[in-house]
């Protein structure tokens, strides 16, 4: 018995240490979560004590003044960030993965920098560009900003798709007398899709979230992040948590909706 107990626990000591450190990074949002239910006011501490659950905070989550403008800033300036940087290194992906030309190892060598550079050097830079040449700092600015940081991540995440792809099949269109433009879009597209999804999501996501490069080049402009960011000076509303919180449900959903396929091919398999 003891020795079926140690080697049980020997091979399955690295999933218990890797459940637990996922326990550990998901306490603060089980805390977010658990806030956003707290009957408590703006400058309420953030204290499990005395707890009293309501729903009041979910039902009227942009109940903050401003809160409302911030959210939906985000979200446009991460949709439009996203479908830039989607179109940018998708455009990217495949001239490096399929062609040969002069600058090639040094493009994909410049691809990883921003990946690497600090955001406060980043942001730094970003901002010294846009004051040299005379731009207003506001709306337009971040989303620039946004595209430019973003864009590396979905060259990676493209190009790693396209990596993994057999060009066989793209041939085997061709004999089946497809043209190039009907190849691409019957054939190639939809094997690359699932990769150009995954970066847009990670881009998006990225987006929303960012707080320090956006900071630098905002102007006058509050967008999210930003609003938690002053908010917190003065006193975290709950409904900063609601948001929060429905943000990761939404995230988890998707990722789990994703999954699906996955599964189900998994059952036919098996």
């Amino acid at each position: 018995m003891l020795h079926r107990l140690r080697r049980s626990v020997a091979d399955h000591w690295v999933m218990a240490i890797g459940l637990l450190v996922l326990l550990y990074l998901f306490v603060p949002i089980g805390v977010v979560a658990a806030m956003s239910f707290r009957d408590a006011g703006r400058n309420a501490p953030y204290s499990l004590e005395n707890y009293k659950f309501t729903w009041a905070h979910w039902a009227d989550p942009f109940g903050t003044a401003g809160i409302g403008d911030a959210f939906l800033l985000s979200i446009v300036i991460a949709a439009i960030a996203t479908l830039g940087a989607v179109i940018l290194g998708t455009l990217m992906s495949f001239a490096l993965a399929r062609h040969t030309f002069r600058g090639r190892a040094a493009t994909n060598t410049l691809i990883f920098l921003p990946m690497a550079t600090p955001e406060i050097v980043m942001g730094s830079s970003l901002l010294a560009l846009f004051v040299a040449s005379g731009v207003q700092l506001g709306f337009w600015t971040i989303v620039i900003a946004h595209i430019m940081f973003c864009l590396s991540f979905v060259v990676v995440t493209v190009k790693a798709r396209l990596a993994g792809l057999d060009p066989r099949l793209q041939e085997a269109a061709m004999d089946l007398y497809a043209n190039e433009a009907q190849t691409f879009l019957r054939v190639t597209l939809p094997l690359v899709m699932p990769g150009i999804v995954a970066a847009a999501l990670l881009s998006f996501s990225l987006s929303f979230d960012d707080f320090i490069v956006t900071n630098f080049n905002s102007g006058s402009t509050v967008t999210f992040p930003m609003f938690v960011w002053g908010a917190s000076q003065r006193g975290i509303p709950p409904q900063i948590n609601v948001i929060g919180t429905a943000m990761f449900v939404i995230s988890f959903l998707v990722v789990l909706i994703g999954q699906v396929p996955n599964m189900r091919r998994s059952r036919q398999k098996g």
